[in-house]
């Protein structure tokens, strides 16, 4: 942070913050809260587990209920996860068929 930075006044919490600062708070209260299937809050990097067997179109699989899913994203839908696992990029999942682990 330098000195020079320029400073904005947050109404909500009644202080100046730095521009940067103020900016990531606005973004990150803008990002919509995703649940998992117990109702745990689900942030980028979690793991989850599958708790259904689910068919993957386009890759001619079945990821078993148990699976592991490492590092996951929010893709800014509230009901949407985004991860890989093994030969699959890019797989979206439903947050209601997951559970964090």
């Amino acid at each position: 942070m330098s000195d020079d930075e320029e400073y904005i006044y947050d109404e909500e919490s009644g202080d100046w913050l730095p521009a940067s600062e103020y900016k990531a708070k606005q973004e990150a209260a803008a990002q919509p809260e995703v649940r998992d299937s117990q109702g745990a809050l689900l942030q980028d990097g979690d793991q989850v587990t599958l708790i259904k067997d689910l068919d993957v179109k386009g890759a001619g699989m079945t990821l078993k209920r148990g699976t592991l899913i490492k590092s996951i994203r929010l893709t800014g839908d509230s009901q949407e996860i985004d991860c890989r696992f093994d030969k699959i990029k890019n797989l979206v999942l439903r947050a209601e068929f997951v559970k964090k682990r």
